[in-house]
């Protein structure tokens, strides 16, 4: 049974990209002691120096209250992550590549650390499938940019302990998220919606019925959207993107609609 964590546990973040070192911000603003690890060299220094710029120019800002004792370190292996009481996963969109992270990370970390996977498709009943003690696996699913986008998925597979899916609940709310719940459909919900989103956007430019500009500026100064889809996929990445589609896309069958 997993309790909330408290706010001198260390949480680990595995993946130094964007999302990675947004969600390593998250935890350090919120007081956490945290260990950044990537296994490409040199990966994990840079997001920690960038975290680190980035709240300093907040807080000169006065966007932040300071000042700011972040408590970030880099870790050189896996072995370092060993007294993280949570460690949350942002690697790439590939089940085999996730499946061998946690399989490896359980002989590391201690029987309660929680495991948490921000995959933004996949299940986590699958990603958790060959673990020993699948049930402390949970999906926390971060929106990019982590620090502004308020709203966190956290997604329990057929295994996950419930005790553990609050655990993560909490922790997130305690960082200022909006948690919501949500079953492990493929894309959840928020990239369940988004893919036809994105999708249109494409047929429509496919089609020369408009520029990309002029189908974000219709949806965002007619529509009201805070992002037009063309911007927001360039936001994301058209790698990831093209990853969660190919994963919605295979998991419901080939359906055209995605």
């Amino acid at each position: 049974m997993a309790d909330a964590l408290p706010r001198d546990a260390v949480v680990a973040v595995i993946g130094a990209g964007t999302m990675g070192a947004g969600i390593a911000q998250v935890a350090a603003v919120a007081g956490h002691p945290v260990i950044v690890y990537d296994a490409a060299e040199g990966a994990a220094a840079r997001a920690v120096a960038a975290v680190r710029d980035r709240v300093a120019r907040l807080v000169q800002k006065g966007r932040l209250e300071g000042p700011v004792d972040l408590r970030l370190e880099v870790a050189g292996e896996l072995g370092e992550l060993a007294r993280a009481g949570c460690v949350i996963e942002a690697v790439a969109e590939d089940l085999a590549v996730k499946q061998a992270l946690f399989a490896d990370l359980e002989k590391v970390v201690a029987p309660d650390c929680v495991l948490a996977t921000n995959t933004s498709s996949l299940s986590p009943t699958a990603i958790a499938a060959g673990l020993s003690h699948p049930g402390r696996l949970v999906g926390l699913h971060f929106f990019n940019p982590a620090p502004v986008m308020r709203l966190v998925e956290v997604v329990s597979g057929l295994a996950t302990d419930p005790a553990v899916a609050a655990a993560v609940t909490t922790l997130a709310q305690g960082w200022g998220k909006q948690v919501v719940q949500a079953s492990a459909t493929p894309g959840f919900i928020v990239n369940r919606v988004a893919r036809p989103f994105y999708a249109e956007a494409l047929r429509l430019a496919e089609e020369r019925v408009a520029s990309p500009a002029t189908i974000d500026a219709v949806l965002t100064q007619a529509g009201g959207f805070r992002m037009g889809p063309f911007a927001l996929m360039d936001l994301v990445g058209q790698d990831v993107n093209e990853a969660v589609t190919r994963s919605v896309w295979t998991a419901f069958g080939y359906d055209p609609r995605f």
